[in-house]
Order: C-alpha cells, then structure tokens, then sequence
C-alpha cells in the first residue's frame, strides 16, 4: 500500500526500517559488499523488506551473505491530536 505521505505512513503505524545487507560479489565470492537499504514497513512481519529481499534474490546476482535490520516507530495514532483552537501571542 502506497500513501501519499511520510506522514500518513506513520498514522497508519508503520515505522521506518533499516536494514544492513552484507553480500558476495558475484565474480569474487570470497569479498563481501555492504548494501544499506531503508523504508517504512510494519514490524513484526516487515512485508515491505521481505518484497526487497524477495526482489534481490530473484532478479540479482549478488547472493546475501547476512542482514541486519532495526526498526522504530516515529509516531503512532496514540500520539496524535487534532487541535480545534489557535492560540495567538502578540
């Protein structure tokens, strides 16, 4: 699901992940080559790293060696508030 907006991203909980993707180099498998890659995605399922790593191991040569990854929400709905007033200090 696409939104429109970072923002709209984090009411609806997703949080912004990043993952640390060592990998061999298809010619010289002995060298490991560092990949960083970062997107929101919900925890604990992480549907959108799986479609990337699913992505890379189908359509790249580079096999993965290991990932790391971290995970942390930004805002939840619990934290939001709608304002009806405006205070103005002159």
């Amino acid at each position: 699901m696409r939104f429109s907006s970072d923002l709209e991203y984090q009411l609806k909980g997703y949080g912004l992940t990043t993952a640390h993707i060592l990998y061999r180099i298809p010619d010289f498998e002995s060298v490991l080559q560092t990949y960083v890659w970062q997107d929101y995605d919900i925890a604990p399922d992480f549907p959108e790293m799986h479609r990337f790593l699913d992505f890379w191991q189908d359509n790249l040569d580079g096999p993965l060696h290991s990932i790391r990854f971290t995970h942390k929400r930004l805002i939840g709905p619990h934290e939001w508030k709608q304002i009806d007033g405006e205070f103005t200090i002159n």
